[in-house]
């Protein structure tokens, strides 16, 4: 792997030249088979950057549980060397506290302004004029994975958007197959997630942002709010009852293995069929968007902060990996295995998927990026949607008029 890029820029600014192999623990939540792959990649680069430093892997299950002991760790005085956070509001805690590590002498000597794109990306990491945190991927949500072998065996069309696998669905179900892919641990993220991307079709980008940005309760309460509700309840018939406490990565799986005709899920379950050694489009299909026709990438993604360190040597490390992260060789081969795009516009990657392909050219397109909820409202605001709408979707006796009031209420008083 070529880290050429990575050594200039700590070279120049003195990274290199003194440096004391460190080992540097790194929280993450990196832990499906495609996950793993990925991370990887960034602890072989580290590991062989050629200062004898050392990523100490500290992968714990689940958003949330990883979250909660990155900020329990830092709080307590016992901060890791690194740590993953998505892009948005989880950590402005740390940076108004002061307790995490300024990067504005790597992003400048790794030209991160002019290279990191879209402009969007670069927000959530560089807060009043200074860098806390280095973006590592796109995600993007607003993606449906399906799985070619029910539509066949049903003798029906690949669905080209989310309308016509609706009206296909109960011919996938009569067919034996299991037309919607979900699952329900983790207190729900799954179902929040899938049903984000449905709200996020039916409002499009300029409204459903002005909801959740502006907490306007008006179109909280609007129609297209209701019937969003209304079809996302109804897709429930075409669900397993196994699904509960099924992981994000099981379910993805259903669809692998063509037990399951579709499954709404962010571009990381393309690690997961990348994993199984499949290909887009040749071994399964993607809808980007929901809608073949009307492409929508969300920014959403990973970004790795890096809490302050008492000790200079760990400083010191906390930068070069920094510095490496970023690089173009470690972007290209991480987001390969992770299933996300690289953060970098000047990178090659030919060699990417022609589902990632789609992505990529959404992405070069700013009326066809969505940002992600997270950017808008708290994490506070954010878990009780959350929790509205896992609710709404398990309990049968809850009315999608019901569902309404409460989710107006709640951004009503939101922060």
């Amino acid at each position: 792997m070529k880290l050429t890029t990575m050594l200039l820029a700590s070279a120049a600014l003195g990274f290199a030249g003194a440096a004391h192999a460190t080992d540097l623990e790194v929280i993450h939540w990196w832990t499906s088979k495609g996950e793993s792959r990925a991370v990887a990649e960034f602890a072989k680069a580290f590991d062989n950057d050629g200062q004898g430093d050392h990523w100490i892997d500290s992968a714990i299950a689940g958003g949330d549980v990883a979250r909660q002991t990155i900020m329990q760790r830092i709080l307590g005085g016992d901060p890791p060397g690194a740590a993953q956070f998505n892009p948005g509001r989880q950590y402005e805690e740390l940076i108004k506290n002061g307790q995490l590590l300024q990067l504005d002498d790597v992003a400048a000597a790794g030209h991160w302004a002019d290279v990191i794109r879209p402009a969007k990306i670069q927000s959530a990491c560089l807060v009043d004029g200074h860098w806390y945190c280095v973006p590592v991927n796109i995600h993007s949500w607003d993606w449906a994975w399906y799985s070619y072998a029910p539509f066949k065996a049903a003798g029906l069309p690949n669905p080209t958007n989310f309308d016509e696998f609706v009206a296909d669905a109960p011919a996938l179900k009569a067919a034996g197959f299991i037309p919607f892919a979900i699952g329900g641990d983790g207190g729900g993220w799954q179902i929040s997630g899938a049903f984000d991307q449905i709200l996020l079709a039916a409002l499009g980008i300029e409204t459903r942002d002005k909801m959740y940005r502006d907490k306007d309760t008006t179109i909280a309460a609007s129609p297209e709010m209701l019937k969003a509700l209304t079809n996302f309840k109804a897709l429930k018939q075409f669900a397993d009852d196994g699904y509960a406490n099924r992981n994000w990565n099981d379910t993805t799986n259903m669809v692998i293995t063509g037990k399951a005709a579709l499954q709404i899920m962010g571009d990381w379950a393309r690690g997961e069929f990348a994993a199984a050694g499949m290909t887009g489009v040749k071994d399964y299909g993607c809808m980007i968007g929901l809608n073949e026709d009307s492409p929508i990438v969300t920014t959403d993604g990973d970004v790795i902060v890096f809490p302050k360190q008492s000790d200079p040597a760990a400083e010191a490390a906390q930068k070069r990996l920094a510095a490496l992260l970023i690089s173009p060789a470690v972007q290209v081969a991480f987001n390969n295995a992770k299933g996300s795009m690289p953060v970098r516009g000047d990178v090659d990657m030919s060699t990417a998927d022609p589902c990632m392909q789609k992505a990529l050219m959404a992405v070069e397109h700013p009326d066809q990026i969505a940002d992600s909820p997270g950017r808008f409202i708290t994490a506070d605001t954010s878990n009780a949607l959350g929790a509205l709408v896992s609710q709404f979707w398990s309990d049968d006796n809850m009315t999608a008029e019901q569902a309404q009031a409460k989710w107006v209420e709640i951004i009503k008083n939101a922060s």
